[in-house]
């Protein structure tokens, strides 16, 4: 959720993916409350896209692109849509298929797709159907499991009094919203923001899984939602999103870009780092104009010759490893989490061609809308670079089982 595209998406609006729950979530707290004097109004209804069947000949790239590479992708995504009893049933058939297809055989991968598949345009409720093409990563810091002199800035694991607040009960479209809180005496309060955080209240400051050098590489982790930490004996941290304050994103580009500090167009991540580098001491206090706060848990290594381990990714929201450059991040209510979808953009900063079959594995906070993507480039500073400028127009279809429809 990342740089141009980072900056747009991330920077801008906040959107560091987010992975299933840690295995010990926080407590729930039913909330139960007599009803408002006056009405309070419910969320906006999000408009539903609309799903129109196409031919194969109409996706651009489709005969030229090597499905076989996002095969991986699709197998291990169909061990979490097989798993779960809502997806399972209209997933059986090709997930159970899959299994006898010869993963090095190009036939018989896109003959797979093409016979147990129908393609479907995927167009936004007004009828526009290109939109906005982002793209992110999985960085790599240096770190510490204890405090030094040079690594000080601890990354937190979900500290033990933060709730999460079930508002189920006062509407139930607001079922899969989580609003995250803590107790103070006997009143239900939000968590502490950023700011709070950094000063180490307590009991988040007793809950540091590593620590890293630079405060703004810790911030742009943040925003990734995953990444990598290089130990000093040459052993690697992995961490994954684990959970949040609650506290709304706010963009510190957006704040330097208002104060006068930035112009937009050098409002990427290197633009932000290089006036980070040129006003240190005024970095704690920009950092702090942003109040949300990710907290990570550490994501065991995958068993060596696992899919897995092949696959070596983030976990992504559907809960499998997220394959570079054939995986992106959705709104999953308007692009089922774990399908094929085809992806026709182009490359960072150009009009070359990027069209390619891809798997909806992952979400992000700044990802909304039907015809919204952002493509995951994969691992170290060669994906950032990509991520980071690209920003660009993509269509999409939907690869739907036959014999369902999407539109239901």
């Amino acid at each position: 959720m990342r740089m141009t595209s980072i900056v747009l998406c991330v920077l801008f609006a906040g959107c560091q993916t987010v992975p299933p729950s840690p295995p010990q979530p926080p407590p729930v707290i039913p909330l139960v409350a007599a009803p408002p004097t006056t009405p309070t109004p419910a969320p906006a209804i999000v408009a539903k896209p609309v799903f129109t069947p196409a031919a194969w000949g109409d996706l651009p790239g489709w005969n030229a692109d090597a499905l076989e590479s996002a095969w991986p992708a699709f197998r291990i995504g169909c061990r979490a849509l097989l798993a779960d009893p809502k997806s399972q049933p209209l997933w059986q058939v090709p997930c159970t298929r899959s299994e006898s297809v010869d993963a090095n055989n190009k036939i018989s991968v896109r003959t797979f797709f093409e016979t147990h598949f129908i393609p479907y345009r995927v167009t936004a409720a007004d009828g526009n159907d290109t939109g906005r093409v982002t793209g992110y990563y999985e960085p790599l810091l240096k770190g510490s499991r204890e405090r030094t002199p040079q690594y000080s800035v601890p990354l937190y694991a979900p500290p033990p009094d933060l709730l999460t607040v079930d508002l189920s009960s006062l509407y139930p479209e607001l079922k899969d919203k989580r609003v995250r809180a803590r107790v103070e005496g006997n009143k239900v309060v939000p968590y502490w923001t950023r700011s709070d955080i950094e000063r180490g209240v307590p009991p988040t400051s007793g809950t540091p899984l590593v620590y890293v050098a630079d405060p703004v590489e810790a911030f742009y982790l943040e925003i990734q939602g995953s990444g990598r930490i290089e130990l000093a004996d040459g052993s690697v941290l992995r961490l994954g999103y684990a959970d949040q304050n609650g506290h709304a994103y706010r963009s510190i580009a957006r704040v330097l870009i208002e104060r006068g500090d930035l112009p937009r167009e050098r409002a990427s991540m290197q633009g932000i780092s290089a006036w980070v580098k040129a006003h240190p001491e005024q970095t704690r206090a920009l950092l702090d104009e942003n109040p949300s706060y990710v907290f990570f848990r550490e994501v065991p290594l995958p068993a060596p010759g696992s899919l897995d381990a092949a696959i070596d990714g983030p976990i992504g929201t559907l809960g499998v490893p997220l394959l570079a450059e054939r995986t992106i991040a959705v709104d999953p209510r308007s692009i089922p989490l774990g399908a094929p979808v085809f992806l026709a953009t182009t490359m960072p900063l150009s009009k070359t061609p990027l069209q390619r079959l891809v798997m909806a594995q992952d979400t992000g906070g700044a990802i909304r809308g039907p015809v919204r993507a952002d493509y995951f480039w994969g691992f170290g500073p060669q994906a950032g670079r990509e991520a980071g400028r690209m920003l660009q127009d993509g269509r999409m279809w939907l690869l739907w089982p036959n014999g369902a429809d999407p539109n239901l």
